[in-house]
């Protein structure tokens, strides 16, 4: 199957999509207006509530949203095959995904720019918000270890990534203080972006120097060592004011993503790959290399972020809705962003499918397991010896997909020899979205560790006061990168993927709760048909991990421990989604019965300016 006309479709599902559908959430069934007052000109302070440019916020959104999920999901999902992945992405982000993101960016915003768990408090009952603050600070953790994680399998060893990635903190610092604080009262947005973008590219051209100099030793490191430098780089941009690194860095990484996109956009329409991969595989009942259950309902868990996204929920009700200028720029910013994720999905399967099967399977199986598949390689040995490192038993999704995009660039006519330059660009590019998305998790994070200790110490609640934000990001910090330490893809991904589709299935929860609060219960089945779907696949998927996957680890020697903290974060999950699930169908029953609106329910009313409602249909 060729690729052209498949890309074709899937852009032109998604344009649809944004011009209609989400036009449609945006006037009627949110109502967005810009009279409203948005947190960010509200409680302006110069550090988390920031009123910022659309364009500028879009590129910080996208960049914390568009982590590892969208870029090694599809590609391990191409263990079924590739039409239940495309499926799923297309249809998935355009009815599920983009207005996840978009109604809990809004719900957020109208709640003056509080967590999901503080919005669940608010719209459903204390109870369902005191459970929700649990399992989003537990299923965020593991979201970050998951992400992370890819990130130490992929610069591990490789001295030219760790360079690459360790240049992007020097110029995102410098473009911050270019931006923010070089002309008071103003910020410059093309000069830097240019600068930021330049001093990038040369970043990734000097690394091909770095790793063929007497430098290189001392910048290769083990998986350990990269756990640590990871965790220090969340630490420190946690703590960090929002406009001196996580904005400037999410803002030049996004540059780089959605150029790289475009790019890929291009080399698949001019270099037509072929799609290797079947339509299904034999491994869609079970039994596969790197999957171990069957396609329903693990296919779901695994695509994870390129369909539907928790995490997406803790961004739009973190640091993006204290950044919103106006109201009508939740549109761009959700839906928006989530349909540039589903893209950026799609490609990733495509680059993962245009692999030979024996090659794909040789990368992301252990080479016992392989040996076992029936299976050889085709292209592998002339990949490896062109890139110049070891490409076989390198498990994780995000080493195939770098050869994946590097063999479609290489296909452009002039590009044959340069694959071991697009090898490490497409390295920076998946770091670059995987960090983008711990800096803003581990601040997300300790945000909502800060609204849980305030209960018991209410100066750790103040997010404003520097010694709280310190030991909160620090004990945030510890406990994602014990779980990359002691953990790896078999066991972390399924738990991510799990905890991170629970989480959406809360956050759609509160979504549908939300909009019947508002008095807009004909809208409810936006918000309420995909919160079934994905609850019951995600349910089925984390009762079945912990029996097929978590608790055997229990009955072996030196897993136990594992066996048990995975078994017994997978249970929390689950009960968690549930109690939320069956406390806000019953707000919504009250509600619908007469019941009075829970105070604060929906947010303020619009500030009567005498001015006109924006937002319309276009």
């Amino acid at each position: 199957m060729n690729t052209f006309p498949v890309l074709l479709v899937a852009l032109g599902i998604f344009a649809i999509g944004y011009r209609y559908y989400s036009a449609f959430l945006a006037a009627k069934a949110l109502a967005l207006d810009d009279r409203r007052v948005t947190p960010a000109h509200a409680y302006e302070d110069g550090h988390n509530y920031v009123p910022s440019p659309k364009w500028v916020l879009f590129g910080h959104h996208f960049a914390a949203i568009a982590g590892a999920g969208p870029l090694v999901g599809p590609t391990l999902a191409a263990q079924f095959g590739f039409a239940p992945g495309f499926a799923w992405i297309v249809v998935g982000a355009v009815l599920a995904g983009c207005v996840h993101d978009m109604i809990v960016l809004v719900a957020s915003v109208r709640h003056k720019g509080r967590s999901l768990a503080d919005v669940a408090r608010t719209e459903v009952s204390p109870f369902a918000g005191l459970v929700a603050m649990f399992a989003v600070l537990l299923i965020l953790l593991v979201t970050l270890a998951g992400l992370g994680l890819v990130v130490v399998n992929a610069l591990a060893g490789s001295p030219w990534g760790v360079f690459t990635i360790g240049m992007t903190i020097p110029i995102a610092i410098a473009m911050g203080l270019y931006m923010f604080k070089s002309e008071p009262g103003k910020i410059k947005v093309g000069l830097p972006s240019t600068l930021g973008v330049a001093l990038l590219i040369g970043a990734v051209i000097a690394g091909h120097w770095v790793a063929q100099s007497s430098w290189a030793p001392a910048l290769t490191f083990n998986a350990h060592q990269i756990c640590f430098l990871m965790g220090a780089y969340g630490f420190i941009a946690s703590a960090l004011p929002v406009w001196l690194l996580l904005e400037p860095r999410d803002y030049l990484s996004t540059y780089v993503k959605l150029g790289t996109i475009v790019a890929l956009v291009i080399g698949v329409f001019v270099v037509h790959p072929d799609i290797r991969f079947p339509a299904v595989t034999q491994f869609i009942h079970g039994g596969g290399p790197i999957i171990k259950g069957p396609l329903f309902p693990f296919l779901f868990v695994t695509i994870a972020c390129g369909a539907i996204s928790g995490f997406h929920g803790l961004v739009s009700s973190g640091t993006t809705p204290k950044m919103l200028d106006k109201e009508t720029d939740a549109r761009f910013i959700g839906y928006g962003a989530m349909m540039c994720e589903g893209i950026v999905a799609v490609l990733s399967l495509i680059a993962a499918c245009s692999l030979f099967p024996g090659d794909y399977f040789a990368i992301n199986a252990a080479p016992a397991v392989f040996g076992k598949l029936g299976l050889t390689t085709v292209n592998l040995d002339v990949f490896s010896k062109e890139i110049g490192e070891q490409l076989a038993g390198r498990t994780g999704g995000a080493v195939s997909l770098a050869v994946g995009m590097a063999q479609i660039f290489r296909g452009i006519p002039g590009m044959a020899a340069l694959m071991s330059y697009w090898y490490h660009y497409a390295i920076m590019f998946e770091a670059l979205f995987i960090l983008t998305t711990i800096d803003t998790g581990t601040r997300v994070a300790r945000y909502v560790l800060q609204e849980l200790a305030g209960k018991v110490y209410k100066p750790l609640g103040n997010q404003a006061w520097l010694p709280g934000n310190l030991a909160t990001s620090f004990l945030v910090v510890l406990a994602w990168g014990y779980l990359i330490y002691t953990g790896n893809i078999s066991t972390i991904w399924p738990l991510f993927g799990t905890g991170n589709q629970l989480l959406a299935t809360l956050a759609l929860a509160v979504g549908t709760t939300f909009l019947v609060n508002m008095g807009k219960t004909k809208y409810a089945w936006i918000t309420g048909v995909p919160m079934l779907f994905v609850g019951v696949t995600t349910i089925c998927a984390g009762v079945l991990s912990i029996k097929n996957i978590f608790w055997p680890l229990t009955q072996q020697p030196g897993t136990r421990f594992q066996g048990f903290l995975d078994s017994t974060l997978m249970t929390i999950f689950v009960v968690g989604v549930i109690l939320v699930l069956f406390d806000a169908t019953r707000r919504c029953w009250k509600t619908l019965h007469g019941e009075p609106i829970p105070q604060e329910a929906f947010g303020p009313p619009a500030i009567a300016a005498g001015l006109p409602v924006s937002g319309g249909c276009c």
